[in-house]
């Protein structure tokens, strides 16, 4: 006779741990008219607060498109994007939220 249980037989995908990155949300008026003009944006933020920067991935929810190009196709359905899990995964410490998620962009200060 077969056991019922409650617990799912496979775990539920969970969001990543964040928890080291600093999170900051710009909503510049007006809004960019592009990638470009929020890159410009972020860039600028990451300086700010991390002085050498490097963008490690992105989003542009414009065009839908990510960075590293295919970071997503390992994550069909899932709910981590692709950009997310290389950036979680590859150092970054500060996410820059321009435009409520139109455009995300993920950095990790580089120590010369």
């Amino acid at each position: 006779m077969k056991k019922e249980t409650t617990e799912p037989v496979c775990p539920l995908p969970a969001a990543p741990d964040e928890s080291g990155i600093e999170t900051v949300t710009l909503h510049p008026h007006p809004p960019p008219a592009d990638y470009r003009e929020a890159m410009a944006l972020a860039r600028a933020e990451a300086g700010r607060r991390l002085g050498d920067a490097m963008l490690l991935s992105w989003y542009d929810g414009d065009r839908d498109f990510e960075s590293p190009r295919h970071a997503g196709e390992c994550h069909l359905d899932s709910a981590v994007p692709g950009y997310v899990d290389y950036a979680v995964h590859h150092g970054a410490t500060l996410k820059v939220d321009v435009d409520g998620g139109r455009f995300v962009f993920y950095f990790m200060p580089v120590d010369l």
